[in-house]
């Protein structure tokens, strides 16, 4: 056998290999020039999707925000009236309250400073107990913080005595 054969075709061959050649030629490398595949058509169908959600929601946060702001009452713009006017009484005669024109021409006006009267007077009823419940809420939270404060201390003294 010539060992040269093998490596660059020179010489005599064996039959063996020529043999073996033939049955292999079948899987020899063939270059084959390079084929590009025809372009492919973008899909779009997930852009839109996309879209299509980023879209709802911002239509559905705008509904939110519109039925929000018209559920919630509309503040009436704060009246403030004008000072009364006040009579200098005769010396025997006591003070007498005149309310201002605006109120004497305007019956409604009349009733707003009643009710403004009587919401100042609940105003100060829930203040008072918002004030209640707030010393309630502070000492429920002294009194957990002194047992957290307590709880830890124990489990320091613990450690270091390294019992566990």
């Amino acid at each position: 056998m010539n060992d040269d054969y093998l490596w660059d075709k020179t010489g005599e061959p064996d039959p063996q290999i020529q043999e073996l050649e033939e049955i292999m030629g079948t899987l020899r490398y063939q270059p084959k020039p390079l084929a590009l595949p025809a372009t492919r058509r973008r899909r779009y169908f997930p852009l839109l999707a996309i879209a299509a959600t980023v879209l709802l929601a911002l239509l559905a946060t705008g509904l939110w925000f519109r039925v929000r702001t018209t559920n919630q009452p509309q503040k009436e713009r704060a009246y403030v009236p004008a000072p009364p006017t006040v009579v200098e009484p005769a010396p025997n005669e006591p003070e007498k309250f005149v309310p201002p024109v605006e109120e004497r021409r305007n019956p409604r006006l009349r009733e707003n400073r009643r009710n403004q009267s009587a919401s100042s007077a609940l105003r100060k009823r829930q203040r008072e107990e918002a004030l209640a419940a707030k010393q309630q809420l502070m000492l429920a939270l002294r009194l957990a913080s002194e047992k957290l404060n307590l709880a830890h201390k124990k489990t320091q003294i613990k450690n270091q005595h390294g019992a566990g």
